[in-house]
């Protein structure tokens, strides 16, 4: 599934478009006991309980493609009868109301699923007509399908925090009644998938709230598909073997780090630029000691990098955009602003210096200083090395007086 799709699904989970016939879940303890199940016909919700719900079942279609959101493969052996594949489909077909089925599928995931906490299994069941959409993308009135589907969340289950709350039956102040509160989607899936706009049984969307550490045992026990490394465990995969090459202790490896994610973003840009378009740009080894290389790494090192990093993740291509974040841009960004800005603090020392406005250890003499009136407002403050500065920008008609004497700057 692609953006597009993505979005596409999403935009109907809101309450004056959806078409969400059922829900139903199971409550579950740190027991791995159940407390509760309900099974319920979405229509008949109040329309706040309803508006929660789809709030959770988008959550399960949010974030970033190949990190939070991962495309994933059923294996040879969960299509043939029996296998997770073949039951997904048998529960999507039941509409959710075979409570056989049902049941067989909480307890599957509730001996695999590993976690402490208390949490909540929410599956929701949609049909979609998906309406024919003409080669320049108008929607017609016309059905190519019906995307048949269900939707599936688990969300952790924790006690409210203590505090004080008014309590109106006895007109006081006391202790506040703690109670269980369902928290943000955790980990998730759609299926089937919805592949440029038709049903895919082939293929599961799942989510996962923690890219670093997701829930691969809910994607390989409980649902049968093929584990994927998000972008997130690529990227750490990454960067700690230019962490390791460069030495952890190196004062340097920090900035070492950011040239290679500048060298790696500069490199998408140049690739779609060539190329015209805005598809991702897959890495070959060869690519990755070239970017490495540019960053300032030796050879061997660069090598001995992009070896282990294929040895790591030997079956999933790697896009370049995987293994920067913007953030990072951004830091490396602000980086060379205070290295130019340092720069132009030296040369203007050395310059103070030379005029004799400042002695060796850049200790003001008794300088006044004096602008015009009219460019007064380019004066500023700026913390440079930790100090607080006066930042003047200078001009050939600003003057200084040193010892009396008026001196041109």
């Amino acid at each position: 599934m692609n953006k597009k799709d993505i979005a596409e699904i999403k935009r109907r989970l809101k309450l004056e478009k959806t078409t969400i016939t059922r829900v139903c879940g199971c409550y579950v303890d740190e027991k791995k006991d159940i407390v509760t199940t309900f099974n319920r016909n979405f229509l008949d919700l109040e329309e706040e309980e309803a508006h929660k719900y789809l709030e959770l079942a988008s959550k399960a279609l949010s974030g970033t493609p190949s990190n939070n959101l991962l495309e994933l493969e059923f294996s040879s052996d969960e299509e043939i009868s029996g296998g997770m594949q073949s039951s997904l489909v048998a529960l999507k077909s039941s509409g959710l109301t075979d409570e056989v089925l049902l049941n067989a599928f909480y307890n599957k995931l509730i001996d695999n699923y590993d976690t402490v906490d208390h949490y909540l299994i929410l599956l929701f069941y949609d049909n979609y007509d998906v309406p024919m959409k003409t080669t320049d993308n108008m929607t017609l009135d016309d059905s190519e399908e019906v995307y048949e589907y269900i939707i599936g969340c688990i969300c952790p289950v924790k006690l409210s925090q203590p505090g004080l709350s008014f309590h109106d039956a006895e007109n006081r102040i006391a202790p506040r009644i703690r109670d269980w509160v369902v928290g943000a989607v955790e980990s998730g899936f759609t299926f089937p998938c919805f592949t440029e706009r038709s049903t895919d049984l082939y293929h599961i969307l799942v989510y996962t709230k923690n890219a670093k550490e997701p829930h691969t045992e809910l994607w390989e026990d409980c649902l049968g598909a093929m584990t994927r490394f998000t972008s997130t465990q690529k990227r750490n995969g990454f960067l700690g073997l230019v962490t390791k090459a460069v030495g952890e202790e190196n004062e340097q490896t920090p900035e070492v780090l950011l040239d290679v994610q500048q060298n790696l973003c500069d490199y998408v840009t140049l690739k779609q630029e060539y190329n015209g378009n805005d598809d991702p740009v897959i890495l070959e080894e060869k690519d990755i000691v070239e970017i490495l290389e540019d960053s300032g790494l030796t050879e061997s090192r660069s090598q001995r990098i992009a070896s282990s990093y294929e040895e790591m993740f030997p079956e999933d291509s790697t896009s370049a955009e995987e293994l920067y974040e913007a953030r990072a841009i951004k830091n490396n960004e602000l980086r060379k602003e205070k290295k130019l800005l340092q720069e132009k603090v030296i040369e203007l020392n050395d310059k103070l210096l030379e005029l004799g406005l400042v002695d060796k250890n850049g200790q003001i003499i008794d300088v006044a200083v004096r602008i015009r009136p009219d460019r007064e407002e380019a004066v500023s403050t700026s913390f440079i090395d930790g100090r607080k500065c006066l930042v003047i920008p200078l001009s050939t008609d600003d003057t200084a007086t040193v010892n009396g004497e008026e001196l041109s700057l």
